[in-house]
C-alpha cells in the first residue's frame, strides 16, 4: 500500500495488544484450564472483562484484512494480479495456522492438538476474495451482511441432526471438536462462513477509508453508534441474533455482563454487531489523530502477521522457563490442551498475568519497530508482503 492510512494501523495495533493480553492470561492464569472467564457462574467481574474485552480483537483483525484487501487492489495492475496475491497469502496464512502457528500455541512436537482459529479464518476468506474480486465493493459488503443476517437465523430453526444439509450447515457456521485419533485431535475453533462475512462487509466497506479525514470520521461515528444500538436492541429482544439469550442475575452487576455476554464461537450477529461497532468508534477517535501513543500502536499495527507469530512464541517460553525455574523438569511437561503446564505446576493470579503481558508487550515494541523498518526499506521484495 502505497499510502497506509493510519487510523487502522493504530486500531489493529491496539486490538493486537490487547489480543496478547488473552493469550497470556490462557497460558499463565491459575483457573485458565478448568474454568471459562465468561461462565458467569463461576468468573468475577474483572476476570469477565479481561476475556470479554478481548472479543474486540478477532472481527477487528478480519473486517480490517477485508479492507486492506480492497485498498491493496487499488494498488495493483490488474484484478489478475491482485487475485494471484490474495489467493497465494490466503493459502501461505492458512498452511502457518497449520505448522508455525499452532506449534507457538502448544509447544508440542506431535503435534497432538490443531487449533484452527483467526489465522486460518483470514486465510480462507483471502481465498474466496480472491474469486470475487470482479463484483462491485457495494454487491460484496451486501453478501457479507445477508452472510451475517443468515446465521442470526439458524439457531432459531428446528433443523433435523441427521440431515446433510445439517451436516453442511454446521461445516460452514458451526464450531467443532474433531477428534482424529487417541492421542490426535482438532479444534475446529472458527467456522469459515460467519468470519468470512466480516471480512466481505470490511472489503465492500472500505472505499470509505479513502475519503477525507473529516468524513471518514462522521461515518465512523454514525456506523459504530448505529451497530451498538442495533445490539441493544437486538439484546433487549432477547430472541434473535445469539444462541444464550440474557437473564437476570444474582445482582444487578451480574445482569448487566450478561446482557454483555454474546456468543463468539461461533460469532453471532449480535457479537459481531456490538464489537463492530465499538472497532467503527476506535477508527473515529484516532482517524487524523497523531501522538505518542498512536504512533506506538502503529509500530504494532504495520506488522500484524510477524506481532502475532512472534508473540505466542516469547510468552511461551517465558512460560517454559518459569516453569523450569519452578523446579521441573522437561520429562514434568505435560502438552495436548496444557500448554506444557505440569499437574502440579501453580500458576498465577491476575496481577502476575498483568505484569507478564506488559512485559511481553514492551519486549515485542522493538522487535515489531526493527522489522518494520527493515520491510519499509525492501518494498520490492515480495516475500516481505507475507509477512
Amino acid at each position: 500500500m502505497k499510502n497506509r492510512i493510519s487510523s487502522i494501523d493504530i486500531v489493529r495495533g491496539l486490538v493486537m495488544v490487547i489480543m496478547v493480553l488473552d493469550h497470556t492470561r490462557d497460558l499463565f492464569h491459575e483457573t485458565s484450564l478448568t474454568q471459562q472467564p465468561t461462565d458467569l457462574a463461576t468468573t468475577t467481574i474483572p476476570l469477565f472483562f479481561t476475556r470479554w474485552i478481548t472479543h474486540l480483537c478477532a472481527p477487528t483483525f478480519v473486517f480490517l484484512s477485508g479492507v486492506s484487501a480492497w485498498l491493496s487492489l487499488q494498488n495493483k495492475s490488474s484484478i489478475k494480479a491482485h487475485r494471484r496475491f490474495l489467493l497465494s497469502r490466503g493459502i501461505w496464512l492458512i498452511i502457518l495456522e497449520l505448522t508455525l502457528v499452532n506449534f507457538g500455541i502448544w509447544f508440542d512436537i506431535h503435534f497432538s492438538v490443531i487449533l484452527i482459529q483467526v489465522i486460518f479464518a483470514i486465510g480462507f476468506g483471502f481465498v474466496i476474495l480472491s474469486l470475487l474480486l470482479s463484483l462491485r465493493s457495494i454487491t460484496i459488503l451486501i453478501t457479507g451482511i445477508v452472510i451475517m443476517v443468515l446465521s442470526g437465523l439458524l439457531p432459531l430453526l428446528a433443523l433435523p441432526q441427521q440431515n446433510t444439509v445439517t451436516t453442511i450447515l454446521n461445516v460452514l457456521f458451526q464450531p467443532a471438536f474433531i477428534p482424529l485419533s487417541e492421542k490426535h485431535n482438532v479444534i475446529y475453533g472458527y467456522p469459515p462462513l460467519p468470519w468470512l462475512a466480516i471480512m466481505l462487509a470490511g472489503f465492500g466497506s472500505a472505499p470509505i477509508f479513502v475519503k477525507d479525514a473529516a468524513t471518514v470520521q462522521k461515518i465512523c461515528i454514525q456506523t459504530g453508534i448505529t451497530l451498538i444500538a442495533l445490539f441493544i436492541l437486538l439484546r433487549a429482544i432477547n430472541i434473535y441474533g445469539d444462541p444464550a439469550p440474557w437473564s437476570s442475575q444474582e445482582n444487578s452487576a451480574f445482569s448487566f455482563i450478561s446482557f454483555l455476554n454474546v456468543t463468539k464461537y461461533p460469532p453471532s450477529l449480535q457479537y459481531t454487531v456490538l464489537f463492530l461497532g465499538f472497532m467503527f468508534l476506535l477508527l473515529a477517535v484516532f482517524t487524523n489523530k497523531q501522538n505518542r501513543f498512536s504512533d506506538i500502536l502503529a509500530v504494532y499495527g504495520k506488522v500484524p502477521l510477524f506481532f502475532y507469530l512472534v508473540h505466542w512464541y516469547l510468552i511461551h517460553t517465558a512460560l517454559i522457563v518459569v516453569i523450569f525455574s519452578s523446579g521441573f523438569s522437561a520429562g514434568d511437561l505435560v502438552f495436548d490442551f496444557n500448554f506444557g503446564r505440569p499437574g502440579t505446576f501453580k500458576a498465577f493470579s491476575p496481577p502476575v498475568v498483568y505484569s507478564v503481558w506488559l512485559l511481553a508487550i514492551l519486549a515485542l515494541y522493538p522487535l515489531c519497530k526493527r522489522y518494520g523498518r527493515y520491510k519499509a526499506a525492501h518494498r520490492t521484495n515480495k516475500w516481505l508482503s507475507y509477512l
